[in-house]
């Protein structure tokens, strides 16, 4: 049983090599995705009871939604959860996590919370079938009192967690954890019971790894790399809505409880607020990987009927990563340029650089998989994205650029590119290195397969392109 997997949206008839059929997406909505994959099935659950399926990744099925009796999931929710719901004042639920434990059984981690305070709980309900029932067995931390908090002290919001979004993981020595929280004092982690999924005794609320001064930063999302023996913890920075300037981050360390830090080596501890400042954003901005932000791919000229891509707010992520194929996916919840608060569920492959940071691939996962290519593949015109380090509801729009065959690039920026092995990529703009792949991928807005790449500096920016074909090239 793999705890990771993929989430909502995609639909996709299978993408092969020997086949020319173009993908088709089916989409869903479960904000906050959190995947575990049961024999070959990938599920993922969301905010407000929502939860989807899929065999593929690409073909899901709405399996739950709405926080009201009768949900599959808890179908006595309002009575099942009534401790939960009545002390965070609130008839609805937050982003939950699930995991199966040596007992087969799975354990779903839920939450809620007052929403305009950290007025906060989280509790454990537990099914002997994935798709529930789940029944609770009661709640594990409180948040938010006026008073003495879970940890023995006065609760301090600024210094607090906030006790939502929770991710519990098995670390690489079999030991149990769970990463959560969202603003108020930070994100912490605690160690679990193996066998109950319970807390381990006197951690109160654990051990703060980042965050602070109601820094606006949730989320968290542990994955483990075999390949690179890293900790990798995603988080989301800003807002969840339209206007917000969600954007996904990350940052790394050798042990599940960290010490974390980004790719300039920078303390993700000091990753906080301004004390006596409401969400200062410049404060914490600078830390942390920049994955991906707020970004339309625009028309370039060669392609102009085609109606573009993009994302706005793209965040509260989880990530799988699977052993047999060596493939790394991100699945995160995102809304879109010019539809509102409206939002669907994306999944992105990702792959590791050269030193060892994870790249997100430009467009959505449509079976692809890395290949090797050659400088002719590659060289052409491409739209470029830079994700930039702010927190930001602008939106970026891609910029026309081009990737010469004697390895320049040129137009709206400057520098060189080269291919090394079978599909790495090195771009140097400005005097910065970027490194990570190229890859040939779906533009489901073109409705082409076309050349991309994604890489990452050591300052933790991420650069996109994705080439422009004009209407007349094949698949």
């Amino acid at each position: 049983m793999k705890k990771r997997t993929f989430t909502t949206l995609l639909s996709l008839s299978i993408l092969t090599a020997c086949s020319n059929s173009n993908p088709e997406f089916n989409n869903v909505s479960v904000h906050d995705p959190s995947v575990i994959k049961v024999d070959d099935m990938y599920y993922v659950f969301g905010s407000h009871l929502a939860s989807a399926k899929s065999k593929d990744l690409m073909d899901w099925t709405q399996v739950s939604s709405g926080v009201a009796d009768g949900n599959v999931l808890i179908p006595n929710v309002t009575e099942e959860l009534s401790e939960t719901l009545s002390w965070a004042q609130t008839d609805t639920l937050w982003a939950p996590d699930v995991i199966q434990l040596s007992d087969g059984k799975f354990y779903m981690y839920y939450n809620a919370c007052k929403g305009d305070s950290p007025l906060s709980a989280m509790g454990i309900a537990v099914s002997s079938k994935i798709e529930g029932p789940y029944k609770n067995k009661g709640i594990i931390l409180k948040s938010g009192m006026a008073g003495t908090g879970d940890d023995g002290e006065i609760y301090d919001a600024t210094k607090k967690p906030n006790v939502v979004d929770p991710d519990v993981f098995f670390d690489k020595n079999g030991k149990l954890w769970m990463v959560y929280g969202s603003y108020s004092g930070g994100i912490f982690i605690m160690e679990l019971d193996a066998k109950t999924g319970m807390p381990l005794p006197d951690q109160g609320y654990g051990k703060k790894l980042l965050g602070g001064n109601h820094a606006r930063i949730e989320g968290p999302y542990m994955l483990y790399s075999p390949e690179t023996d890293y900790y990798y913890l995603f988080l989301s920075y800003g807002g969840l809505d339209a206007k917000g300037g969600y954007n996904i981050r990350v940052a790394r360390s050798k042990n599940p409880d960290g010490p974390f830090e980004d790719s300039e080596g920078k303390a993700m501890l000091d990753a906080k607020g301004t004390a006596g400042v409401l969400f200062d954003d410049p404060a914490y901005s600078p830390y942390g990987v920049k994955l991906m932000g707020n970004f339309e791919f625009t028309n370039a000229g060669l392609d102009p009927e085609a109606n573009r891509e993009g994302y706005i707010s793209p965040g509260h992520n989880s990530a799988y990563y699977d052993a047999k194929s060596g493939q790394y996916f991100l699945i995160f919840h995102t809304r879109f340029p010019g539809r509102g608060e409206e939002h669907e569920v994306r999944v992105h492959q990702m792959f590791m650089n050269t030193d060892g940071w994870p790249v997100v691939a430009p467009h959505r996962y449509s079976g692809e998989k890395i290949g090797k290519y050659t400088a002719e593949e590659i060289s052409g015109g491409y739209g470029y994205i830079n994700h930039g380090k702010e927190i930001s509801a602008k939106v970026t729009g891609s910029k026309p650029i081009e990737l010469t065959a004697d390895g320049k690039i040129t137009g709206a920026v400057e520098g060189t590119w080269k291919l090394t092995g079978e599909h790495n990529a090195e771009l140097i703009i400005d005097s910065v290195t970027y490194s990570g792949v190229f890859l040939k991928e779906w533009d489901e807005a073109a409705g082409k397969s076309v050349m991309t790449f994604s890489v990452v500096s050591s300052a933790g920016i991420s650069l996109w392109g994705s080439h422009d074909l004009p209407e007349t090239e094949e698949n």
